[in-house]
This record gives C-alpha cells, structure tokens and sequence, in this order.
C-alpha cells in the first residue's frame, strides 16, 4: 500500500472522541466482556474508564490485568461501595478526557458498530445527545426484545425535546452519547449513593436541559436479562416493596425535575409514562405477592397518584393506565386485583362485570361508581380493551381452541365483529409464527364460560370476586337481558407445526375482524377450571408423543409449552426436577 492511499484511509477513520464509563461491582463474570466490546468499538473510542465499585470477587484484578496490554482502558478502583449505579457512573464522568462520553453496565455489551452510528448520527445533527435503540436480550435464550421502538423506527433530529415528547419513555442512560461539555456545563449528574433508578432522574435532567437529540434505528446497546442469576439487577428485583418505593420517588424527582425546568409538557409525559408503563408493570404482578405486600404497594401507589391534578387524569382518559390508577386512588384498601391485572395487560382487557350508574353511565363497578368508564364509548373499536376468553382443550383426536369475545356496553355490536385471527407466536423467536384458520364469530346469549369467565377472574386473587356481589353472568354486557352478551369461535391447533422448532412456548395472538374492515389485535384470558389448563401427552404421527401445557402468564394471557417427543418429554421433566430442587 503506498503512502497516498495510506493518508486516505486514515481520513477516512473517525477521530477518537468517546470515552466508554463501564462500572461494575463483583461481577468478574462478566465484566470484561463489557470492557472487551467497548474496545472492540474501534478507533472512534479514546478511551475506556472501567470503575470498580469496592469488589470483592476480583473483578478489579481482572480489569488491572486487561489494563495492562490495552492503553486506552483505565481503572479506578473505589475504595468503598456506593450502594448504587449513579456514584460510579460520576466517579468514570469526571475521569474522562473525551469530548463524547457514553456508559455501559458491567454484564451487558456494546454492538459492533455502536460508537460510530451514534457518534455520525451527534456530528452529522451537531446534537448534545444521540440516541439508539437497545435490545433486551434474554438469557439464555437468547431472545431479543427491543425497547421503545417506535421512538427508533427511523433517523430523526429533535431539535427540543418538548416536540417528542415519547423521549419520557426511554429513561435508560446506556443506549445514548453525550457531549461531555453539555453535561458538565448544566451539572447534569446521576443521584448519588443507593439509589434505584438513578437513570430516570438522570434523563429527565438531561432533557431539562433541552439538548438537541439525534435519534438512529441502529442497535447501539444489548441489554442481558439473567432472569435466573443469584443477584437480580434493580430492574428485576421487583419483589420487595421497596423496589416500588425507589421507583415512585425516581419518577417524582423526574417530574420535578421537568416542571422545574418550565418543561411542562414534558413533566405531564413523565406522569402519563408512569401510568402507561410502570402501574401497569407492578399491577399484573400483584397477585404474585402477599398481603402485607399488596397492601404497602397500594399505600404507595395511592400516595403517588394523589399528586396528579385534574388535567394529568384528562388527557387520554381512557388509556388502561388511567383507568387503574382511578381505581387504586379511589380505593383504600387493594381490590379487584385479578381484574386490574387484565387492564393492565398489553393489549389491555376489561373484564366483567360492565356495571353502570343510574343514569347509564357505564362505570367501574357498582359499589366503586365514582370511577366512571364513560370515555369508552369514545374510544375507537381498534384500540378498545376488548375481553376474549380462552380455552385449550388437547387430544388425541385433535386439540381445539374455543374463544369467547366479551360485548363492552354495546360498542362490540355495533361494530359488528366478523372474524377472528389467531395465531401463536415463539416465545424466543417473535418471527417464528404459526397461523391458524381466519374463524367466523358467532353470536350468543351465553355460551361457555359465561359465569366461569369473569368468576375465573375473581377467583384468581386473594380478594373475592370481581363485582360487587360475585356475579357476573347477569351483568355481563351491562345492558338490557336478552341482548347478545357474547360472540364464540372454535378451532383446531396444529401440534405437529408447534412441535417442528422442538421443545419451546408460544403465545396465543388474535385479531378481531369487525364489519367496516377495522381489526383489534389482542391476547386471550385464559379460563381455569376442571379439565383446562393441564399438561397432557397427545400421541403423534411425526414425534411418537407431543407434550402439551397449556398456562396462565402473570398478565392472565394463555400460552402453551409444547415438547415433542420422548427426549423433548425427557427435557421438560429433568428441568422441572432442577426447579424441586433449587
């Protein structure tokens, strides 16, 4: 190669200007794989500032050694924990000497390609903050979800965040390149000391701050979910109430933070956020708690919403997140949690009873008429919290699917459903899809599960039954007797296309046709009862045996583990052995 081509290819490499915070404590598995890929950025990194919280597993040895034949890689060691992510993170902030910064957790990794699609993306726009889109990777499968897509569906330059104001919704810290000097020149930094969700505090000061935002499609951040690791990260460790307590308060800071900064619309995008996304989250998990849980949670919870005026509860009033706050915050004590559970599933779905006021007025429930359902009638059929049940019945003549679509205060008649779609989708593989038939819906008066239905629902919990008197066959579309309550369609499933990928689940999907061509994706309840929801061993032409499982999801969804063969049978029993005995 000759000198000219040899100049060109080095104009052609980007300037190192990103330095790479990576903290971590006693987490020596992981660590510098984090650090490795950082590195493996390429030469538009400068440098990597690798801060050990105060471990104890040897983590700092590891990073030392590694330090040792890469120059660009510096270790601070702290000499006590902090308890937390933002002290580190602070610690890394004011070592470093880039004109870009970015951050990066101990177990999770850069993409290839990162460094240099954010940084192209912050020049290119002349932006304080370029941001990309990070992918949950679950561990071990492998399964990849991304977060927020829709804020990265394409390239875009926000020149103030109050004209997106969705960028509420990405509160992670790690997916995102800063301009050093603009952090340093707002004092923008992360709480310090054990504080969980440090990164929502430390978002909303970064958007206080109104910086120009680069937003790129590229994968720029894997984020690993160990779902099983002996040491939960704050994110997953959701059982204690704390947890639940650390994150309102984040979310208030937030809010303060955003109101502070006169960014009012943004500061009520923040509230609208913590009902669309974090109650709906800790609802569908309140059943999984005890009593003395749910009880402090909703302490909490109804202390945090007695914050929120008039106009936060206005806007979108019928959005599922809305609508279970109401409750929570008209309530004293915790109730209807099988029922809020549904509401809080995504997509949402409102369970009977369908009671209504005096004056007609479609309502929570009888005795709970204060919190008033009248903004769906208003609601577009497409984005209606639409209630289907399900049931699975395996056999060795054929495993057939029933569903039951619920009437919601007439709305589900007048747009006149058709049809139903249903499809299951791979658990860890989402374009792994097996479509069944295009079923018509055909109306009736009752039809299975009438009173099973919403009595399934009530039953889940601790807390009685769903409406007011336990019934709710009778009030069931919550208009007049005799009218059609309920529409009903029946299919068979193809175990063998389930069992071709091996040993797996799936999720039950359906869209809901209705007569002016309008369609509603949703999920289905799944009906408990004798018979249903029991693991049975269907013979099979191709696999000699199919193991099937039908199972409720902590949302109240039916999905199905299906293992074919006798090695696949063999499978699930040693795994469900390893789960006895740890």
């Amino acid at each position: 190669m000759n000198a000219e081509s040899e100049t060109a290819r080095d104009t052609e490499r980007p300037p190192a200007e990103v330095a790479v915070v990576v903290i971590g404590h006693d987490d020596a598995a992981h660590v510098t794989d984090a650090v490795r890929s950082a590195l493996a950025q390429g030469p538009a990194v400068r440098e990597v500032v690798a801060v050990d919280d105060c471990s104890t597993d040897g983590s700092a040895g590891l990073l030392d050694r590694l330090a040792a034949s890469e120059p660009r890689l510096k270790v601070i060691r702290r000499r006590v924990n902090s308890g937390g992510c933002g002290t580190p993170r602070n610690t890394g902030l004011n070592a470093v000497t880039s004109p870009y910064v970015m951050f990066l957790d101990s177990d999770d990794v850069l993409p290839p390609g990162a460094v240099d699609a954010l940084l192209a993306a912050a020049e290119g726009a002349h932006a304080e903050v370029a941001s990309g889109l990070c992918v949950r990777r679950e561990l071990p499968s492998g399964r990849e979800v991304p977060w927020q897509p829709r804020l990265y569906a394409l390239h875009a330059v926000v020149p103030h965040p109050a004209r997106r104001p969705r960028l509420v919704h990405d509160t992670l810290c790690v997916n995102k390149l800063y301009r050093t000097g603009f952090l340093r020149a707002h004092g923008i930094r992360f709480p310090e000391g054990r504080f969980p969700y440090e990164d929502v505090v430390f978002t909303a000061r970064v958007l206080a701050a109104a910086p120009r935002i680069a937003l790129v499609p590229d994968r720029v951040y894997v984020w690993h979910v160990r779902r099983s690791a002996e040491r939960l990260s704050i994110s997953l460790n959701r059982c204690g109430v704390e947890n639940w307590r650390a994150r309102t308060e984040a979310c208030r800071q937030a809010y303060e933070v955003l109101l502070g900064a006169g960014q009012k619309d943004l500061a009520r995008a923040t509230r609208a956020k913590f009902l669309d996304h974090d109650l709906r989250m800790y609802v569908r998990e309140l059943g999984l708690r005890d009593a003395a849980y749910r009880r402090a949670w909703w302490e909490l919870a109804r202390a945090h919403l007695a914050e929120y005026d008039a106009d936060d509860w206005a806007r979108n009033p019928a959005a599922p997140g809305r609508l279970a706050g109401r409750v929570v915050l008209a309530s004293p004590e915790p109730r209807d949690l099988p029922r809020l559970r549904e509401l809080a599933a995504r997509p949402a779905r409102l369970y009977p009873p369908y009671a209504r006021a005096a004056d007609g007025t479609p309502v929570w429930s009888d005795d709970l008429a204060q919190v008033s359902l009248e903004p769906l009638q208003a609601r577009p059929v497409r984005a209606l919290p639409l209630a289907v049940d399900a049931e699975l019945r395996p056999g060795a003549r054929g495993t057939r699917l029933r569903l039951r679509l619920h009437e919601l205060y007439g709305r589900v008649a007048q747009a006149g459903p058709e049809a139903v779609d249903v499809e299951w989708r791979h658990r860890d593989d989402g374009d792994v899809v097996v479509r069944g038939a295009s079923v018509a819906l055909v109306p009736c008066a009752g039809g299975f599960g009438t009173a099973g239905a919403a009595g399934t629902v009530g039953a889940a919990g601790a807390d009685g039954p769903t409406g007011s008197d336990g019934s709710a066959a009778s009030g069931d579309s919550g208009d007049s007797a005799g009218s059609v309550c309920a529409w009903s369609a029946e299919t068979g499933v193809d175990l063998a296309a389930l069992a071709a990928p091996g040993a797996g689940t799936w999720d039950l999907r359906l869209r809901i046709r209705f007569r002016d061509g309008a369609g509603r994706d949703v999920t289905a309840h799944a009906l408990t009862g004798a018979g249903l929801l029991r693991r049975s061993a269907v013979p099979s032409a191709r696999h000699g045996v199919v193991l099937v499982q039908p199972y409720t999801t902590h949302s109240g969804s039916l999905a199905l583990r299906v293992a074919p063969g006798v090695r696949g049978v063999l499978s699930v029993a040693r795994a469900r052995l390893r789960r006895l005995l740890h």
